[in-house]
């Protein structure tokens, strides 16, 4: 079909037929209330980063742009913490300066610790402790110094409780420990114990934190990926009862979250308490071959986030308890480090359709991570490495950056979604704000991988044809777009030549290219109607927003 252009106050649009239906909104219609759960909370490496003055920077960042309320990360306990000592004759020695300062620093900005009990200090952890990740965290179990793990947790919340006040650390969350279904898996393991070890650290964990204040929030089993095998029935990881799907048949199987029935179980039989499920519900399964270390690109569907969060939501409505909250504590397109998807456009848009898609599902989906100031596999060996981050480490904001910018500034009433709209009003002003995005469907079956690094934009556009009804003749309205030439870094980085070493003349500029999505006004016509008639390209995301 031939397309007519025409320029309206600054908006380049395309017209297309009249068979192209429109999406009508009655912005007066009634709303349905809704949670902004995507800014709950966001993650970040370890503790120990969070001493650096460029990672308080970038989270300030994050705060104001993106909302988030809580943060979680890693490794509070490891030994760069220096928080256990004990002496010659038996005494021991708490020392809360490294995470008080990362805390204070945390809530100056205004976000709160989503606590990440982990991992374990020399002196609790087993003599001769596994060590993984570059920064060597301990992670070997040893049931005979439970009881010092037990004071050590007891101990560090009555100090945060007098440091910070109950009333402030009752609005915290303590998860025990991190992925430790992982375990005796020497590529990428966090726990080096059996299955009934955990479900003993969670008791006495537990029974740690509420002895201080029966009241405070405790939750776990912070497993990691969803599975469709049996390779985490048993006590330890069984690689042998692994299964490799390949792209046909993986959307086709069970999936179901590794431990989390038997947890369930356990807290039941244990009369444990258990506030809230964690677990990680990426879109993958083996981002990293356990044999090779490479990885497998098992990739499952965009609606895998919805069916795993639908099979937390029957476990719970299965068990004692009902009402425990659903906290999904670490989330993105991959969990590889080394996944160049995470620093391209296609990501934003998938965060848009996910969350937007799982809205009144779930308390919370924190981003794995909000900066590449993190370490897992050491420092990346240049400026885009695919690092987890929606900042880099030099502070250049990526399309995931923009994209949680974008849901942020949604209004808390739903009035419409339907593919590729959502339009949302403020309770509070009565304002639209609108979200238009492009998430393929050539995608919809597999979520955009490093595979498709160099071919993303073959994919079909899509049509907008928007008309907002009830408006005030005359509101103004910005149009911000998000799209492969406009806020998507990366490509001006490639276009500069692709410095290993920018200079700082460099990166002031492609500081301000990050920023650079278009930006362009509409007016509402004198029958308080605003139209919008145009072609999302690939993984284009519009923000749209009365003033």
């Amino acid at each position: 079909m031939m397309k007519k252009y025409f320029f309206i106050a600054g908006l380049f649009l395309s017209v297309w037929g009249q068979n192209a239906m429109a999406q009508k909104i009655d912005t007066k219609g009634k709303g349905e209330p809704f949670l902004h759960y995507w800014s709950e909370g966001t993650c970040a490496g370890r503790a120990n980063e969070g001493l650096r003055t460029s990672w308080v920077e970038q989270l300030k960042l994050v705060k104001e742009h993106c909302g988030f309320k809580y943060l979680r990360m890693h490794g509070l306990f490891d030994d760069d913490m220096f928080v256990y000592f004990e002496k010659p004759n038996g005494q021991v020695v708490y020392n809360w300066q490294y995470i008080d300062e990362v805390y204070d620093r945390m809530l100056a900005v205004g976000v709160k610790p989503f606590v990440e009990l982990s991992f374990f200090p020399k002196g609790i952890a087993a003599d001769n402790s596994k060590m993984q990740m570059w920064y060597q965290n301990r992670i070997t179990f040893d049931e005979s110094r439970l009881g010092k793990w037990h004071d050590l947790i007891k101990n560090f919340t009555q100090h945060v409780v007098d440091r910070y006040g109950i009333d402030e650390v009752l609005t915290w969350y303590f998860e025990v420990w991190n992925e430790p279904n992982l375990n005796m898996n020497p590529k990428a393991g966090f726990f080096d114990g059996t299955k009934s070890d955990y479900f003993k650290l969670y008791k006495a964990s537990a029974k740690a934190v509420k002895s201080v204040d029966s009241r405070l929030k405790v939750g776990g089993p912070a497993t990691s990926n969803f599975i469709a095998d049996t390779r985490f029935d048993g006590e330890v990881y069984d690689q042998s009862k692994s299964r490799f799907y390949s792209q046909d048949k993986i959307n086709k199987q069970q999936w179901k979250g590794s431990w989390i029935e038997d947890f369930i179980r356990y807290c039941e039989k244990e009369n444990l308490p258990l506030d809230f499920i964690a677990t990680h519900p990426y879109p993958t399964d083996y981002a990293l071959d356990p044999e090779s270390g490479r990885s497998k690109d098992a990739v499952r569907y965009v609606y895998s986030l919805r069916d795993d969060i639908n099979w937390i939501r029957k476990q719970l409505a299965d068990s004692k308890y009902p009402q425990a909250e659903i906290h999904l504590t670490e989330w993105s397109t991959s969990p590889n480090s080394r996944d160049v998807m995470h620093d391209i456009l296609p990501p934003a848009a998938y965060i848009l359709k996910a969350n937007l898609d799982c809205i009144g599902l779930t308390n919370s989906l924190m981003y794995w991570t909000f900066t590449d100031i993190f370490e897992e596999k050491g420092g990346g060996e240049s400026i885009f490495h695919g690092g987890f981050g929606m900042i880099n480490f030099q502070g250049l904001v990526k399309p995931s950056f923009h994209a949680y910018r974008m849901l942020h500034q949604l209004g808390d009433e739903k009035l419409y979604y339907a593919d590729p709209l959502f339009v949302s009003r403020s309770s509070e002003t009565g304002k639209i704000t609108a979200l238009a995005f492009n998430y393929p469907e050539e995608y919809e079956i597999a979520v955009p991988s490093a595979k498709n690094f160099s071919n993303y934009m073959d994919a079909s556009s899509k049509k907008l044809n928007m008309s907002l009804e009830g408006l005030k003749p005359g509101a103004t309205f910005i149009v911000e777009t998000l799209d492969k030439n406009h806020g998507n870094v990366y490509d001006d980085y490639v276009e500069i030549g692709a410095p290993h070493s920018p200079t700082r003349e460099d990166i002031a500029y492609l500081k301000q290219k990050a920023w650079e999505t278009k930006k362009e006004t509409l007016r509402v016509d004198e029958n308080g109607t605003l139209t919008l008639n145009c072609e999302l390209l690939p993984w284009t995301c519009v923000l749209i927003k009365e003033l």
